[in-house]
């Protein structure tokens, strides 16, 4: 029998844009301002409504790991910074381990966002 893993809740904000280049630009503005430790990209096809017409467009997912403190602030940054009027901004709860929880935290620890 395996001993249990320990589990700490971790925030995933996520977001999409239509090019590499605003990705870029978004997972860089994001780490400089240490609102995340992580930023993922990736490519998806989304299929919407927008308008009154069904779409279908390439996009990248852009996924921020954060701690749950810093979701105002990231959400705020996300918002002034994003290309799109209106920008998909989902925040999701995960469980991580402890131990990644610990490094999500030191890579935020001088983003002047109170530790919790």
């Amino acid at each position: 029998m395996t001993d249990a893993i320990a589990l700490r809740d971790i925030q995933l904000v996520t977001t999409t844009v239509a090019t590499e280049p605003e990705a870029r630009r978004l997972a860089q503005a994001v780490l400089q301002a240490r609102l995340a430790a992580c930023v993922q990209v990736e490519p998806i096809t989304a299929y919407f409504r927008w308008q009154g017409a069904l779409q279908e467009d390439r996009e990248l997912r852009v996924v921020c790991k954060t701690m749950p403190r810093a979701v105002p602030a990231l959400l705020a940054l996300l918002r002034a910074q994003h290309p799109y009027t209106l920008p998909q901004m989902v925040v999701q709860t995960a469980q991580a381990s402890v131990e990644y929880c610990a490094w999500v935290d030191a890579q935020m620890a001088d983003a002047g966002v109170v530790l919790v």
